[in-house]
C-alpha cells in the first residue's frame, strides 16, 4: 500500500510539472483567440485523446472486471463511471474558463500560485461538507499556504485584481473537481472517466463559447500547438494521470502535490517568457511552496490519512 501511495504521489507531482507548463501554452494561446474559445478547443482535443485511450484500454479493462467482479458491481462501476466523469466534467468546464480568463490580466507564474488555492480549500470543504479529520501537518500546511498566497496576491489597500478574483474563483471550482474525484474514481473506471469527463467539459463549454465569442476556425489553427499541448498533453494526459493517482493517496495530499504546478509555472514562465515576480511576490511563492513540502512530513502511522469522525 505504501508504494502504491508513493507511486501514486509520483504521479501527481508529474502532473504537476505538465500543468505547470501549461500555463505558458495559455498566455500563447490567447495571443489568437478568446479564453471561451480556447477553452473549448482544448477540451475537444483532451476528449479526443482519453477516449483513444479508453477504447485501446477497454478490452484488458473488460476482461479483468468480468473475471473478478459480478454483474452488480460491473453495472455500479459503469454507473460511477458515467456520473463521475459528468460531476467532474461540469466542474473542469467552469474551472477552466475562469482560469483562462483570469490569465487575461495576470502573469503565468502568478495564475499558477493562485490557482493552487485549491490546496487551502480541499481540506476545509472536505471537513464542512464531510466531517473529514486532517492531521495538524496538514492544518499548518493549510496556514502557511495562506500566508503566502496573502503575499502573492494582495495588494497594500487590501484588494484583489480582477484576474486575481477570476482565479481564486477557478481554484474554488478545481476544489470542487479534486472532491469529485474523490468520490467516484475508487469505484470507476479510471480512463472511461477522464474520457467522459473531457466529453462533458468539451460540450459545455462548446455551448458557452459560440454565443459569447463565436468559433473562428482561422484563428483556432492559428493557435493549434497550444491548444494541442493544453488539450493533449496537459488535459489527456495530466487529468488521466490525476484520476489515476487519486486511487491511492487521499484528497488533500493530492491537493497539495498538484499545487506543485504553481512552482513550475513561475519556472516556466520566467524560463519561457522573461516574466518577473516582486519579491513579495517570490517570497508568497517561497512560502506556499514550504506549506507544499509541509504535509508530506512522515508522522506516525495513519496520522497523515483523512479520518472521518
Amino acid at each position: 500500500m505504501k508504494n502504491k501511495k508513493m507511486i501514486g504521489n509520483l504521479m501527481l507531482i508529474l502532473t504537476a510539472m505538465i500543468w505547470g507548463s501549461a500555463f505558458v501554452a495559455q498566455r500563447v494561446g490567447m495571443d489568437d483567440i478568446g479564453p471561451l474559445t480556447f477553452t473549448a478547443s482544448r477540451m475537444v482535443f483532451a476528449f479526443a485523446a482519453t477516449a483513444l485511450a479508453s477504447v485501446l484500454f477497454s478490452f484488458r479493462d473488460r476482461t479483468k472486471n468480468n473475471s473478478c467482479s459480478s454483474q452488480e458491481e460491473v453495472r455500479e462501476r459503469k454507473r460511477n463511471t458515467l456520473l463521475g466523469g459528468v460531476c467532474c466534467g461540469v466542474f473542469l468546464a467552469v474551472a477552466t474558463a475562469f482560469q483562462q480568463a483570469g490569465i487575461v490580466y495576470t502573469s503565468a507564474g502568478k495564475a499558477g500560485f493562485i490557482t493552487a488555492m485549491y490546496m487551502l480549500l480541499v481540506p476545509i470543504i472536505n471537513f464542512v461538507l464531510f466531517k473529514k479529520r486532517n492531521s495538524w501537518i496538514v492544518w499548518l500546511a493549510v496556514l502557511t499556504g495562506v500566508v503566502g498566497l496573502y503575499l502573492l496576491c494582495m495588494t497594500e489597500r487590501f484588494s484583489l485584481a480582477r484576474g486575481d478574483t477570476l482565479l481564486c474563483i477557478c481554484a474554488l471550482l478545481f476544489s470542487g473537481h479534486i472532491l469529485s474525484c474523490d468520490r467516484f474514481v475508487q469505484r470507476a473506471d479510471p480512463l472511461k472517466m477522464c474520457a467522459i469527463q473531457f466529453g462533458t467539459a468539451a460540450i459545455l463549454s462548446i455551448v458557452i463559447a459560440l454565443p459569447a465569442e463565436g468559433l473562428d476556425w482561422k484563428a483556432i489553427s492559428s493557435a493549434l500547438f497550444p491548444i494541442f499541448y493544453c488539450g493533449v498533453i496537459s488535459g489527456g494526459i495530466g487529468f488521466t494521470l490525476q484520476i489515476t493517482a487519486q486511487q491511492y493517496t487521499d484528497p488533500t495530499t493530492a491537493s497539495l502535490l498538484m499545487s506543485l504546478e504553481s512552482v513550475f509555472a513561475v519556472l516556466s514562465g520566467a524560463l519561457l517568457l522573461g516574466e518577473r515576480m516582486t519579491r513579495r511576490e517570490l517570497l508568497g511563492c517561497v512560502v506556499m511552496f514550504i506549506a507544499i513540502l509541509l504535509v508530506q512530513l512522515p508522522l506516525e502511522k495513519g496520522s497523515m490519512q483523512m479520518k472521518r469522525s
